[in-house]
């Protein structure tokens, strides 16, 4: 739910600054990331599944592609102004895609925002393996200072198949 967590923090176009996994090398969740705006997210079980927990100074909002609840009385159900910022939304990824082509529009879920997420994914990863803090450039898309990392961002193509 990576997509979800970069959206919640209007982050679609970039991702988080440093990187850094818990202290035992054997977790397989615990990882705290910082962007440079100052939030911190960190990939943990509160629960329920594969969902997003966004905390705030007045509750918490939990979202999925299944469910959006809160502690927030009333929140869930009021109703957005007309003025207010709008969410993106889809019951239906593929049927939004197609749409989008046909009308030569953008997809809910656009080419970047699904590179930006799997790019969170491979960096989770590459910290976990190394088990050590990382430093990341979003925008030049490498590791600060780390060539080790820097060289597990991709993988080496036999001959003929270089990119």
């Amino acid at each position: 739910m990576f997509d979800i967590a970069q959206w919640g923090l209007n982050m679609d176009e970039s991702g988080p600054t440093e990187i850094i996994p818990p202290d035992d090398r054997n977790a397989k969740r615990g990882m705290k990331y910082l962007y440079a705006n100052g939030v911190e997210m960190y990939h943990e079980d509160f629960g329920k599944g594969w969902a997003v927990q966004f905390n705030g100074t007045e509750g918490k909002i939990e979202v999925s592609r299944s469910f959006l609840e809160s502690d927030i009385a009333g929140l869930v159900e009021k109703k957005i102004g007309e003025q207010a910022i709008r969410v993106y939304s889809s019951d239906n990824h593929y049927q939004d895609w197609i749409d989008a082509i046909k009308k030569r529009t953008q997809p809910i879920c656009d080419v970047e925002i699904g590179h930006r997420t799997a790019t969170i994914c491979t960096l989770t990863n590459i910290a976990y393996q190394l088990g050590r803090p990382l430093k990341w450039n979003p925008k030049k898309e490498k590791f600060i200072g780390d060539a080790q990392a820097n060289g597990m961002r991709g993988k080496q193509y036999r001959e003929g198949f270089e990119l």
